[in-house]
């Protein structure tokens, strides 16, 4: 039966408790015990998926086809263990099948309160597959106080108590800012976070303190003092130069030892951290530098393309070079030409999105990188962006567009050589949509397989013609356009295994010009690059050889 480490925050947000969980994933792995991880989120939205990237950041997708917060692709890139369905829960989840369970009648005609029912649908949650792993980490999002995250406060509270003692701890993350007027580190702020916890009947047994700078050995005393937790559970969490180097510094200051002590897990097992140690040479031992130009929609957020930026980070690494990823928003486009923006970087990559703004542009960025030989890597909305490019000027369908972008205008403007996806196979079921369903939900979402075409560069890339990727889009190229464009030299090179469903297109004659219609951004670590980055990195370093 596994052993529960609850991880909560406190002052402000945005501390960095995902990459925490995960490092602290990737330390009890090095020391040969198996984990699982899991974000519980007290915001009312069923899930990500209808949240603007800038309201939330991206949405990461599983295999099973949920969408969730992007902490879990912090839990998979860590640990390399595929999240799944029940790794990611809201409080508008929890609130939603209460209600669903009270309409059946479930509850036999009783007054239905936060305490039990509520409550008691969060520990059914975090009870999920609890034999399944050695730990399992619960992250509660958000910080403690937050109105709306009490029911998951009191749940954990709760279900620590029905557990037999020592099988749960209490890991608080907490900040310590600098005041540089005074030149000192204040605890106080930490001190009333962890008041607070207490308050409704948690106490954390490990202090992880973010800081930008050492923490005195006084100040850790004191804050051992006024919280009630052993100094050495006092852990510092300074800010790094590198995500990636996480595990070995959390390893350095102690944060397994203390973890392994709360459980009273002694003698502990020896780490074995040469992998991250490799990972760590790789990021700050580069042997050169390429520079990535990322046309998006969403670029004043980084965080919105959170797995893309870190799925090139590690094709650097696999190459040994520093990728140097600079965000240009594509409505630039719409009033500018690309060339003096572009003909700087070494290779160009256009990522997701929904909705038409910003879309001409992605689309002038794909004209660019096709006219000019540069390494084109466009995923899902950028594959899509490609082929009505190579529509436009390349098989003369002059006005080339997406239902998509009709569909938003309430009016024909296009030839949607990009089309609503009306069906597709998913197991021993067809799924059927249209044009006009609920947002939520009611996409091609996670894992299916593709077949690639013999002797394609894809299927050199992956060293084989069978894959399974994820997926997270509502519209689809038109295979009645397919003959045109291969004729024009964009082969549609992966397919559906009912060859219905378009699922990679490139270019015949370009160094590297890929459009994949999923997400492989989702399924890159730093340990195990995905191959379509891994290569797209290489071409870019050929490219760079070039100019």
């Amino acid at each position: 039966m596994a052993r529960f480490i609850f991880i909560t925050g406190g002052v402000v947000s945005s501390l960095g408790k995902g990459l925490a969980s995960a490092a602290l994933g990737a330390l009890l792995q090095a020391r040969g015990f198996s984990v699982r991880l899991r974000k519980l989120d007290p915001y009312l939205n069923v899930d990500p998926g209808t949240m603007s990237p800038f309201e939330h950041g991206e949405v990461f997708v599983t295999d099973d086809g949920a969408e969730t917060d992007l902490d879990l692709g912090h839990y998979e890139r860590f640990t390399g263990v595929a999240a799944r369905r029940t790794d990611s829960v809201s409080s508008g989840r929890i609130y939603s099948n209460v209600l669903e369970k009270e309409r059946r009648g479930d509850y036999l005609g009783k007054t239905i309160q936060v305490i039990p029912h509520v409550t008691n649908e969060i520990k059914d949650w975090i009870r999920i597959g609890e034999d399944e792993a050695d730990f399992m980490l619960c992250e509660i999002g958000g910080t403690v106080g937050d109105i709306e995250g009490l029911p998951f406060f009191e749940a954990i509270r709760q279900f620590a108590q029905e557990k037999p003692r020592g099988q749960c701890i209490f890991m608080h993350l907490t900040l310590l800012p600098y005041l540089k007027a005074s030149g000192e580190l204040k605890t106080k702020p930490t001190q009333h976070s962890v008041k607070e916890l207490r308050s409704i009947g948690l106490a954390p047994d490990i202090l992880l303190c973010r800081s930008e700078r050492p923490i005195p050995e006084k100040e850790r005393a004191k804050l051992a003092l006024f919280c009630n937790v052993r100094p050495e559970a006092v852990i510092p969490a300074l800010d790094l130069r590198s995500i990636y180097e996480a595990p070995l510094v959390y390893h350095q200051v102690g944060l397994d030892r203390a973890v392994l002590d709360a459980f009273g897990i002694t003698p502990a097992p020896q780490p074995k951290l040469e992998k991250w140690e490799d990972v760590a040479d790789r990021v700050y031992n580069p042997e050169g530098e390429v520079r990535v130009a990322i046309v998006g929609k969403y670029t004043q957020l980084e965080d919105a393309y959170k797995s893309i930026a870190e799925a090139l980070t590690h094709g650097g690494m696999h190459n040994r070079v520093r990728v140097k990823a600079e965000w240009i928003d594509s409505e630039i486009f719409e009033r500018e030409d690309p060339a003096p923006h572009l003909e700087k970087f070494d290779a160009i990559l256009v990522p997701g999105g929904f909705g038409e703004r910003g879309t001409e542009g992605k689309i002038r960025a794909a004209q660019f990188a096709r006219e000019h030989r540069v390494p084109y890597f466009g995923i899902c909305l950028g594959m899509q962006m490609a082929v009505i490019e190579a529509a436009r000027n390349l098989a003369k369908v002059a006005d080339a567009g997406s239902e998509e972008f009709d569909h938003e205008a309430g009016k024909k403007r296009f030839t949607p050589v990009v089309y609503h996806l009306k069906e597709w196979v998913e197991g021993n079921r067809t799924i059927q949509r249209e044009a006009d369903d609920d947002k939520g939900g009611t996409m091609r979402l996670g894992a299916y397989d593709a077949i690639l075409k013999e002797g394609s560069k894809v299927a050199g890339i992956y060293g084989t013609t069978q894959i399974s990727e994820r997926h997270r889009h509502r519209y689809e190229v038109d295979l009645g356009y397919r003959e045109p464009l291969e004729k024009q030299g964009l082969i549609f090179s992966g397919m559906s295994p009912d060859g219905k469903l378009p699922e990679i297109v490139e270019l015949t004659d370009h160094p590297w010009y890929i459009g994949v219609q999923f997400h492989p951004e989702l399924k890159s670590k730093p340990f195990a690059p995905h191959p379509l980055f891994a290569d797209f990195i290489r071409a870019a370093v050929e490219q760079s050889r070039l100019v």
